[in-house]
């Protein structure tokens, strides 16, 4: 990957809290709660969507409309990150996060639940471009391994602790009060956010993320996590009326065992801090990620609860190395003063194979059944870790 150091003249443009560095802990904690709250919600409420009357193919377009915002704002929003603010779209997109978790507990309403949800897609997506480029701008000299890693395990645990948090909710309240709960966790979190940097940002031509973006070894990593995020659009459609409907599974039940793996995804996206940097470890240990976690979506279908639990564990092992090491190479592949908006595409990307995931896998599951969609994604999950064999061996990636 492209490991180009900025020129002095380059990192004169790039400053926070005057040093060069940002304060991790405050984006670590911006991170935690937006994943608590959003993330967790998209597993668990194709069964609210179900509970109002909405079908296979509405859930689908809901999801498929979340997932589309990032495809139109991801490079603006890291255009925005690199010439005019970071801390400015972050705080903004707070708000709208609250604003729009409270308005999805009042609507009933087919198309107006797909905007809001755009909406959601839009500020969630500002969050996580503008929180992943403070990091990959930030000039702290530390094992590159442990940064991401420590990233990846706070933006995961936010996912699981929300997600069994919302199984509680849901299970003794309502989800109304899940959202209302979640609403209020982002209001608190836009008071706390505080000073996150003084930013002095490069002015980046459109020529130069053209280069960066347009060439071999970019456009192969881009194929890449474009099938790797298939799968996300079967976990946000069916994932939960899957467990309900194949193992009778109430909502409480439904979120222990979402959530549960999803700590040891934490855990795993941790253990590759304790993994000192290696590009040829990282590379064997990506591709080994890739097949463990298409082993366990397809296995997590048998019959046996218990096996399935299991199965679903070493999906979330995988997932959870795959998140660490995808961001370190996404550091490693763009120059710093442009890294804002070039990481922004390949987010773009990534929201891309999420969205024709969720508009593919929701109507085929609930016209064929719910166990096909982790099947047939599990099998993407295989193959690309074959397709990440031919190119890792292709290409130098550092």
């Amino acid at each position: 990957m492209n490991t180009h150091s900025p020129s002095p003249a380059e990192n004169k443009f790039i400053s926070f809290n005057n040093s060069g560095l940002i304060d991790q802990g405050r984006i670590h904690f911006i991170n935690f709660c937006r994943k608590l709250t959003v993330n967790s919600i998209l597993f668990l409420i194709p069964i609210h969507f179900l509970k109002i009357g909405f079908n296979g193919w509405q859930i689908g377009f809901i999801t498929a409309f979340y997932a589309i915002a990032p495809l139109l704002f991801s490079f603006p929003a890291g255009w925005i990150n690199d010439r005019l603010s970071i801390t400015k779209m972050i705080r903004g997109a707070l708000f709208l996060v609250s604003l729009s978790l409270l308005l999805i507990s009042q609507i009933n309403n087919f198309l107006a639940m797909a905007a809001v949800f755009l909406v959601l897609g839009i500020s969630n997506n500002a969050l996580d471009v503008s929180t992943n480029s403070l990091f990959y701008k930030d000039e702290r000299q530390m094992d590159q391994n442990k940064k991401y890693g420590s990233l990846s395990f706070w933006l995961a645990l936010g996912v699981a602790s929300g997600t069994f948090l919302g199984g509680f909710l849901t299970h003794f309240a309502d989800f109304k009060v899940m959202f209302y709960a979640y609403a209020g966790v982002m209001f608190l979190v836009l008071i706390l956010s505080g000073d996150i940097g003084t930013e002095q940002l490069s002015r980046v031509t459109l020529k130069e993320y053209r280069l960066e973006l347009i060439n071999r070894r970019t456009v192969f990593f881009m194929v890449m996590i474009f099938v790797l995020t298939l799968h996300w659009g079967a976990e946000n459609t069916v994932y939960s009326p899957f467990l309900k409907n194949y193992f009778q599974l109430n909502n409480l039940q439904v979120s222990l065992y979402i959530s549960l793996p999803l700590f040891m995804l934490a855990f795993s996206a941790l253990l590759i801090g304790f993994l000192k940097y290696n590009a040829r470890l990282n590379k064997r240990l990506f591709l080994f990620s890739l097949t463990i976690s298409g082993l366990g979506h397809i296995l997590m279908v048998n019959h046996s609860l218990p096996l399935s639990f299991i199965f679903r564990i070493v999906h979330e092992i995988g997932d959870g190395f795959l998140g660490a090491l995808i961001v370190l190479y996404i550091s490693r592949l763009f120059q710093k003063r442009s890294i804002g908006g070039s990481s922004g595409i390949l987010l773009a990307v990534m929201t891309t194979g999420h969205m024709v995931g969720s508009l593919v896998f929701s109507p085929l599951g609930y016209r064929v059944g719910l166990q096909y969609p982790f099947i047939i994604s599990g099998i993407l999950l295989l193959a690309n870790a074959l397709y990440g064999l031919w190119v890792f061996r292709i290409e130098s990636y550092g």
